[in-house]
């Protein structure tokens, strides 16, 4: 059969080949050779950054940088200014893959990855997927996303699902009608696993849970269910469990990253070690014991493009006593929780919805800083923001058209500029919020 997805990476300039035979060969180290590793591709990758990148090099200073705990902890702040000036010597709009943060964390922007990096993710997806019996090029997705609705958008998005082998099922309505249609597919179409939000793959096991249905029985081929972008909580997971009959499968990543822990066979969240260094930190980014609670951060070892050393992601976790160097184990994550948008109609829309929503007002700029959307009736959201510049008209309206797209018409919203936005007791932005 022919490798679709391995060739369309190919096509596009990602070396797809090239990368895995290195991500093969970093799984087969010894323990000791992986700490060798690790310790070389931090020195390596913190010496191009400030000889290539004037931002990087701006950020660090003065400081003694053979000593990694002084190196500065980078967080989605510093990174807000126009892509062009974060880029390192030799890297242009051009040569990178180039996307932007969904802005789940309320903290959006535009973000790059030179290729050799980007293939390098797509290898270490592919290698974990593989765990769970899922191959790439030939099992079929039932993918519960986003999708944009613009025209030019969509098709774009819908060829990329044809070179993935994928099917979408748009999340942005997910009333029983609309579930129904979902079953309907899964009846007819050979789906090997279910990839997509949280929350929307919740939402689509409670509507089976209520017609007394098991998703495998409606498709046989069904051999797993992978969930990401939001937090799964143990009582979702045995609900999953229970109506879709499949093994349901953890993981964790950031788009401006890679896959960062991930559910190996053993039911452990094996930390990507391969193309990642994780560290959890206080808040005088020290290194804390494993088994104690503190902020994600992370380091890109491969991303020549743009610097992610030390970067702060915004979540918190604990790693597992018995992490190793090689085979680190998240025992914990908290944080990245998402709220359900019930709207007159009946409709119900994952609070990620509004990230399609707002990504229409996100520009490379970084006027944006931060937002957050409050449902307080069942008609009336609150958009609260930090710019340099309030919102003009033009942006309203973009965004007023973008609500009637995604969700419904006649929505009241209000826009409120702030200096400062709330946040959870443990200093998450929670992107949606519901009152009701």
């Amino acid at each position: 059969m022919l490798r679709l997805f391995d060739l369309s990476l190919l096509i596009n300039g990602f070396p797809i080949k090239k990368a895995k035979a290195e991500l093969d060969a970093i799984i087969s180290f010894s323990e000791e050779e992986h700490t060798l590793f690790i310790q070389h591709k931090k020195e390596k990758i913190v010496a191009f950054h400030l000889l290539n990148n004037p931002f990087y090099a701006a950020l660090v200073g003065s400081v003694n940088t053979k000593n990694w705990s002084d190196l500065p902890v980078l967080n989605k702040q510093n990174l807000q200014k126009p892509l062009s000036e974060r880029l390192s010597k030799g890297y242009t709009i051009k040569n990178i893959y180039l996307n932007k943060t969904s802005g789940s964390s309320g903290t959006p922007f535009v973000f790059a990855k030179d290729k050799y990096c980007h293939a390098l993710t797509w290898a270490s997806n592919c290698m974990r997927f593989g765990w769970h019996g899922i191959d790439f090029n030939t099992s079929y997705q039932a993918r519960f996303y986003g999708i944009p609705m613009d025209f030019i958008g969509n098709k774009k998005e819908r060829f990329k699902d044809f070179l993935s082998n994928r099917y979408r099922f748009p999340i942005f309505n997910l009333s029983d009608i609309v579930l129904e249609r979902f079953l309907q597919k899964f009846r007819t179409k050979k789906f090997d696993y279910l990839n997509g939000y949280t929350s929307s793959i919740v939402l689509f096991a409670k509507f089976l849970e209520n017609k007394n249905i098991v998703l495998k029985d409606s498709c046989p081929t069904l051999k797993a269910c992978f969930v990401t972008s939001e937090m799964l909580f143990e009582s979702d997971k045995k609900l999953l469990e229970r109506q879709f009959g499949i093994p349901i499968i953890n993981e964790y990543g950031a788009s401006e990253l890679d896959l960062i822990a991930f559910e190996n066979p053993e039911g452990e969240w094996q930390i990507n070690a391969e193309t990642l260094f994780v560290e959890i930190l206080d808040e005088n980014n020290q290194p804390v014991p494993n088994g104690t609670e503190g902020r994600i951060v992370i380091t890109s070892l491969f991303n020549k493009a743009h610097p992610f050393i030390r970067y702060d992601i915004g979540d918190i976790g604990i790693l597992d006593e018995k992490s190793t160097l090689q085979k680190p184990i998240l025992k914990k994550l908290i944080g990245r929780t998402n709220d359900v948008a019930v709207l007159p109609n009946g409709k119900k829309s994952p609070g990620l919805t509004f990230y399609y929503v707002t990504k229409s007002i996100i520009e490379d700029d970084g006027n944006v800083k931060e937002f957050i959307i409050k449902q307080t009736k069942v008609d009336t959201f609150e958009i609260e923001y930090i710019s340099d510049n309030e919102l003009n008209k033009n942006q309203i309206d973009k965004i007023k058209t973008a609500i009637v797209l995604y969700l419904e018409p006649n929505l009241n919203f209000a826009f409120t500029r702030k200096t400062v936005l709330e946040r959870t007791n443990r200093g998450k932005l929670k992107q949606f919020k519901s009152y009701l």
